[in-house]
């Protein structure tokens, strides 16, 4: 949370820190536009970041009510923020193994994990089960040891590999820096759209298989 002036959701009517939201304009043509860099000129309207949100403003014409003028909804709009969002994110992804702060292949994330040197953990969400679970004791003995391992099931092998330069990649491990952070908050953001829970950057128990993730609750 960055301390900016809370904004109030069109559908709720209630306020909260614009980072927890997502902004939309009315384009040139009428269209709402979703506005995630909060850069686009003209009067704009806030919707509190989740699909539910997103999806009850279109149904209830809120849009057109929020910015006082007749303005087209796309019938797919939850569906064109949810792809905007992940854009977002894998491009954070990337950004990270730019920056050097990310591994991949269960080796290699494995050796992080035990060393501490991971914040954030990502899962392909088809990655096999049994893969997830030998990697769920390194999270175990990580964390015991003070740190917090965020964990991400939210894109599948193909956009990892495609991302991260690999082939058939299904787990990395982003490490300690500010493009690692970058991406967590990115990804929070997805996960929270998604239908995650609004308390960002904590951490819950989820059990796979008899055993244990951290995954992010935002």
């Amino acid at each position: 949370m960055g301390g900016m002036i809370e904004r109030t959701c069109i559908v709720s009517k209630q306020c909260y820190d614009p980072d927890d939201m997502i902004r939309f304009v009315a384009g040139p043509d009428g269209s709402i536009v979703p506005d995630l860099k909060r850069t686009l000129p003209g009067r704009g309207v806030w919707v509190y970041g989740c699909r539910e949100k997103v999806d009850q403003a279109a149904d209830k014409n809120l849009f057109a009510r929020g910015l006082k003028k007749n303005v087209t909804v796309s019938s797919s709009l939850g569906s064109e923020v949810d792809i905007l969002l992940e854009r977002s994110a894998l491009s954070g992804l990337g950004f990270a193994r730019k920056a050097g702060q990310c591994v991949t292949g269960s080796s290699k994330v494995d050796s992080a994990l035990r060393v501490g040197k991971v914040v954030a953990l990502v899962h392909a969400d088809n990655a096999a089960a049994d893969g997830i679970r030998k990697l769920s004791g390194a999270v175990y003995a990580s964390d015991a040891s003070g740190n917090t391992t965020r964990v991400y099931n939210l894109f599948d092998s193909d956009q990892m590999s495609f991302t991260l330069g690999g082939t058939n990649v299904v787990h990395a491990a982003l490490t300690r820096g500010g493009a690692a952070n970058s991406f967590i908050k990115r990804a929070e953001t997805l996960v929270r759209y998604r239908g995650g829970s609004p308390e960002a950057g904590k951490t819950h128990q989820q059990k796979i298989d008899g055993f244990s993730k951290d995954e992010c609750k935002v």
